[in-house]
């Protein structure tokens, strides 16, 4: 389904190839990295590891190498490890954390459910 924007916005790019000349065959790249950063930018979490994905690398970690994590308004959480290091989680955030908690098992509480 979130593949559906970049396409969108890939045929309206087209669309207008004769009115706004070949040189707008240029902002095609806009929407090309729209569906990689889509299919690539995930998180992924099991009962022993969550494995956080970015654009060009993957970093796996271990729940017992994980403190807590961090959040920010707006943002992402952030893993935090035992040696100060943070790890970017994309896609999770505070209003994810139910998924997070079914998906690693109960490594990461739930803060909905008393």
């Amino acid at each position: 389904m979130a593949h559906f924007a970049p396409a969108f916005v890939a045929l309206s790019v087209v669309a207008f190839i004769p009115v706004l000349g070949n040189w707008a065959l240029a902002l095609l790249i806009f929407p090309a990295l729209a569906a990689v950063a889509i299919s690539r930018l995930r998180t992924v979490a099991n009962p022993e590891t969550v494995t956080a994905r970015g654009l060009v690398r993957s970093r796996t970690l271990r729940w017992s190498d994980v403190e807590g994590l961090k959040f920010s308004r707006g943002g992402w959480a952030r893993a935090c490890r035992a040696n100060g290091d943070e790890v970017l989680l994309p896609a999770v955030t505070f209003a994810t954390l139910p998924r997070l908690t079914a998906a690693s098992g109960g490594q990461v509480p739930n803060p909905y459910e008393r």
